[in-house]
């Protein structure tokens, strides 16, 4: 089965959608199939996956119900009618990465959800609705072959972010220094635990409904801190501080918490091997530059060749050893998930 990993802040505007992408596309690399979910009424990763076609997707009749939402629309509207694949895009320019595109109207079903997490399966209209998102998803695993999942979640604690999050097998926190991010971490200690919890007794109740409950582990590989500034290679004084701040109560506090739960991996043995120090995966500074150039091609930053940057000299030279830092980083990220998941 396609092992599910989600990167999930409830904390807006620390690049979740484009880390994911990255991560999907290094991932796609290692000769591994990977899907991509839009769980966020925004849409960016599709944006981002279908590029100019993005319009034409979803006025072409050929294509526009092909999306998260109105692929689960029947559990969700009561027809007796069962949910299977649909047709996923593979991206123009990497054949092993896949995406089930999201609906801006996606939103509408969170009332629905809400009723049905909260209802301890007394509703029994209700019951399908948990677990109808994962069997999409493992359909069309079945489809297309997938090895790896990667939820998009959009930033917010609603039943669908808890809905998805309950699929996981494994998560990674994305954050970045700002004064906000330690008291972000504080509330998901308290409410991924309660997700989970739930999680095991939805398993018990929902086990008669059409679509039931996946088990899973839930478990946090580690964070990811970004969007910063550099100064001769390191973080810019203001953001040394608060990474320094995440990283203690990543290490501290929030671990013990999901660790009680039965939460969060081992990485003794990643750390012996000298391929983390700690928990955090990755300090990923902002992209400068190369975003906008990575924009425009369709490609994730350290895929970027000298012709999609479009620069020679020092330009290039300044750029091109961006790239490899960023391709560096990304690769570690990548090893790590394939160890632990």
């Amino acid at each position: 089965m396609a092992k599910i990993i989600e990167l999930f802040n409830h904390k807006g505007g620390v690049s979740k959608t484009t880390t994911t992408f990255h991560i999907a596309w290094k991932l796609s690399q290692q000769s591994k199939k990977v899907l991509l979910v839009d769980g966020d009424p925004q849409c960016n990763l599709t944006g981002m996956f279908l590029g100019e076609v993005f319009d034409e997707y979803y006025e072409n009749d050929s294509t526009k119900l092909m999306n998260i939402k109105d692929a689960v629309s029947m559990a969700f509207s009561g027809r007796p009618q069962p949910i299977t694949a649909i047709d996923c895009p593979a991206h123009i320019k990497n054949s092993n990465l896949f995406i089930i595109p999201g609906h801006m109207d996606l939103s509408e079903y969170d009332s629905s959800l809400s009723l049905a997490l909260n209802s301890n399966n007394a509703i029994v209209t209700l019951q399908n609705l948990p677990g109808a998102f994962y069997e999409l998803i493992q359909k069309c695993c079945e489809k297309y072959g997938i090895e790896y999942v990667f939820i998009d979640m959009n930033p917010g604690l609603s039943a669908i972010n808890q809905t998805f999050f309950i699929y996981a097998d494994a998560f990674i926190v994305p954050t970045n220094p700002d004064p906000f991010s330690v008291m972000a971490l504080k509330t998901l200690k308290k409410i991924l635990p309660k997700w989970k919890k739930w999680a095991i007794q939805g398993r018990e109740l929902f086990a008669d409904s059409s679509y039931p409950l996946p088990v899973c582990d839930m478990k946090l590989i580690g964070v990811i801190i970004q969007r910063f500034n550099v100064r001769n290679h390191k973080a810019a004084q203001p953001y040394i501080g608060k990474i320094e701040e995440i990283k203690n109560c990543i290490e501290g506090d929030f671990s013990e918490e999901l660790a009680k739960n039965d939460m969060i991996f081992d990485i003794d043995c990643l750390i012996q091997n000298g391929l983390i120090t700690n928990r955090t995966l990755g300090e990923i500074p902002e992209f400068g530059a190369l975003i906008q150039k990575a924009n425009e091609a369709m490609l994730p930053v350290f895929a970027l060749t000298k012709a999609d940057m479009g620069t020679v000299g020092n330009v290039y030279d300044s750029m091109e050893e961006k790239r490899k830092l960023f391709d560096e980083i990304y690769d570690t990220i990548v090893k790590v998930i394939m160890e632990l998941v």
